[in-house]
């Protein structure tokens, strides 16, 4: 198993698992955290080394457990919550089908789109309807802590902009994880001037599926994207083809890999993760290469 010293003690990682098996110990590492208080050029320097700033606590810890309870809440008439259990706690139902639950952007299919028993359609029906919750889209997107520490760390001001469209990802055990990409793969529309949060709602050990990011994969990341630029112009693609994240040189759901620990494997790089607690963020630039769920389980 890798020890590592954090904070002064050592800290024994558990396994974990991929998609394509699990992850030797020599190729895990934790996340670096970072305190919202510490100086704000110390934060973005921070940044821009490592690709990411995860921000312990930057969030009020009731907000996100708020958030949570009521994503559940509306979640249940799906029959995805364990019946003995409050929505908040957010416990599978184990003698549920799996196939009933498919995540919302998981590898569960290797597909994004409606599943045909009616249980399934009702659960992702639920779950794509609550995006648009008040709830969801002002009280947690909107959260004013979040948005000013931004505007500060950053120096955008009043300038900062919150995307429109956001992600409120589920999976549950067992199931495949995100395939390996890097944000800006779906961002090409824009400019670079953007960062990702993201936003566990709720606690999280290091072994239940949080996000974990490829270590210092940002020039990686560039590398691929000029890469696929020179061989989009080679190849005479259009703009539209040439920004659309589903093209003909990624594969079929727009990633880099099916396959983390391969992929990790390839290019000499270890995958960070952590533990993660309501109100953590972790900020990261459109070029770090990241895995939104590695798997809680093996196969």
């Amino acid at each position: 198993m890798d020890v590592l010293a954090i904070n002064g003690k050592d800290n024994t990682l558990p396994q974990l698992f991929v998609n394509d098996g699990p992850l030797a110990p020599a190729s895990v590492t934790r996340l670096k955290p970072s305190s919202p208080d510490e100086p704000v050029e110390d934060l973005l320097a921070r940044l821009h080394r490592d690709g990411y700033l995860f921000v312990k606590q930057l969030l009020p810890r009731a907000d996100v457990l708020k958030a949570r309870e009521e994503y559940f809440k509306f979640l249940s008439p799906s029959g995805v919550l364990n019946p003995d259990s409050a929505p908040v706690e957010g416990i599978y139902d184990s003698s549920k089908d799996t196939s009933a639950f498919p995540g919302i952007g998981a590898g569960s299919t290797g597909q994004n789109s409606r599943p045909g028993a009616e249980q399934a359609q009702l659960f992702v029906d639920l779950a794509i309807q609550a995006h648009r919750e008040e709830w969801y889209t002002e009280a947690f997107c909107q959260n004013p802590v979040l948005t000013a520490f931004i505007a500060r760390l950053t120096g955008w001001g009043d300038n900062t902009l919150l995307f429109r469209r956001s992600l409120l990802r589920n999976n549950i055990p067992g199931t495949h994880a995100i395939g390996v990409h890097y944000d800006q793969i779906f961002l090409r529309w824009g400019d670079l001037s953007n960062l990702t949060a993201w936003c566990p709602m709720g606690d999280i050990s290091i072994d239940g599926g949080g996000l974990i990011y490829l270590e210092g994969s940002q020039e990686l990341g560039e590398q691929f994207e000029k890469d696929f630029l020179e061989r989009a112009r080679k190849e005479g693609f259009s703009e539209i083809e040439t920004k659309n994240a589903f093209n003909r040189n990624m594969l079929s759901n727009g990633l880099l890999s099916n396959n983390p620990a391969e992929f990790g494997r390839k290019y000499g790089k270890r995958w960070m993760a952590s533990d993660y607690e309501a109100g953590d963020v972790v900020l990261h630039l459109p070029y770090i290469v990241s895995l939104d769920k590695q798997r809680s389980q093996p196969e």
